[in-house]
């Protein structure tokens, strides 16, 4: 498990919704510095943030950050972007540049920072997937989600050696800007990332963060005709 309290957090999306609360939160539990990371970074009015430059797509920009930040402890990889055009109707580039974001993007933050979470007693790493990790919802996104699912059950075998708990995260719709023109219900990031924290704090590999992400998956052993009824109408 790994506390909170003192560590060292660097946040990538810092500027997002549930980046602000991973932000803030970490705050509240007693860290003593975050690295609040964006394309673009913002200001902050807490002398413990640090607001760093860091774009994931980008492999001379993750290297200048995990240098300057080399004394992160807990590394939350939460950038990430939203494309929900059919597979079948996707532009290839589109795809492409989808997958750069949301699993490229990540995995190379965890390349650059994995040698600076073990030099510093191992630490953790927080990767945020989705619930549609497990239910493809016929589109790019969902896919990348699953792949990022893929990769950080793969990261976790490899860096349990070392120390470093690697936690995915699973949650469904939740209320931030990203996704304010979805006319669906949603969670409350607060929430989400309050769930999040406590899980890597208790020593958790895995949080479903919300209701729709423990159903998800509860239903994945289930027939295809089930998980997906239109296939039955089909």
């Amino acid at each position: 498990m790994t506390t909170l309290q003192g560590a060292v957090v660097l946040v990538t999306g810092a500027n997002g919704g549930l980046g602000t609360e991973f932000v803030q939160q970490a705050l509240e539990r007693g860290a003593a510095k975050v690295y609040a990371t964006a394309r673009t970074p913002r200001e902050w009015s807490d002398d413990r943030v640090v607001a760093l430059a860091l774009d994931v797509t980008d492999a001379a920009s993750i290297a200048e950050a995990a240098s300057i930040a080399a004394d992160t402890t807990v590394v939350v990889n939460n950038a990430g972007a939203l494309a929900p055009s059919t597979m079948l109707d996707a532009d290839l580039g589109e795809v492409r540049a989808l997958f750069e974001t949301n699993v490229f993007g990540p995995l190379a933050v965890a390349q650059a920072f994995a040698p600076v979470l073990i030099a510093n007693g191992g630490g953790a790493l927080v990767d945020i997937h989705s619930a549609l990790s497990w239910h493809a919802a016929g589109n790019a996104y969902s896919a990348t989600k699953a792949a990022f699912w893929s990769v950080t059950n793969s990261l976790r075998l490899e860096l349990a050696p070392h120390g470093t708990q690697v936690v995915g995260v699973h949650l469904g719709y939740t209320d931030t800007p990203m996704i304010a023109d979805l006319d669906v219900p949603k969670g409350r990031p607060d929430d989400i990332v309050r769930r999040v924290y406590d899980g890597v704090e208790s020593g958790e590999h895995e949080v479903l963060a919300d209701d729709t992400a423990v159903y998800v998956k509860s239903v994945l052993s289930r027939p295809v005709v089930e998980q997906y009824p239109q296939l039955a109408a089909s």
